[in-house]
């Protein structure tokens, strides 16, 4: 079944939640490193910082039904393109509420999306938390199958 149309007031709720939620990550000091905001798109870009890729990004989009979530997971594979794209199409069954698909030029990107109606700090939580969680699970193994021998895993 198709999610309603937001109302003006349901978009005005949901920016009104994305901003303050935003700026409490970043005035609590959590991951959370950077945040600006394009009014003319209605989208954010929010800057985590990672442990296994140094910095992620996801991009919170105002659409017509729905807040558009995506993070650029990583580039197009050079090497193993069929098993890294197996890799992460079996790890697509775990993720909750999001999924990996190819994005321009053939890079790959978590992408998901939640009616703009359920947006609230909780979903926020949820949504970003798990981008940055899933982001540091998977990026290892997959750059190490599609970068064979390139990829070296940073030392801590």
């Amino acid at each position: 079944m198709p999610t309603e149309i937001a109302t003006e007031a349901d978009r005005d709720r949901c920016v009104r939640i994305v901003d303050a939620w935003a700026a409490a990550r970043l005035d609590e000091g959590s991951a959370v490193v950077a945040v600006n905001r394009d009014e003319d798109l209605d989208r954010w870009y929010i800057r985590l910082a990672g442990e296994e890729k140094e910095f992620v990004t996801v991009w919170l989009t105002l659409r017509q039904r729905t807040l558009h979530h995506e993070a650029q997971f990583m580039p197009a594979p050079e090497s193993n393109v069929e098993k890294t794209f197996e890799y992460l199409l079996r790890r697509n069954a775990s993720l909750r509420s999001m999924s990996f698909s190819l994005g321009p030029e053939d890079a790959i990107y978590l992408v998901g999306e939640i009616p703009v109606a359920t947006v609230d700090e909780d979903e926020l939580d949820r949504v970003i938390g798990s981008c940055l969680a899933y982001v540091d699970e998977c990026f290892p193994t997959a750059m190490a199958i599609g970068f064979a021998g390139r990829y070296l895993r940073p030392r801590r």
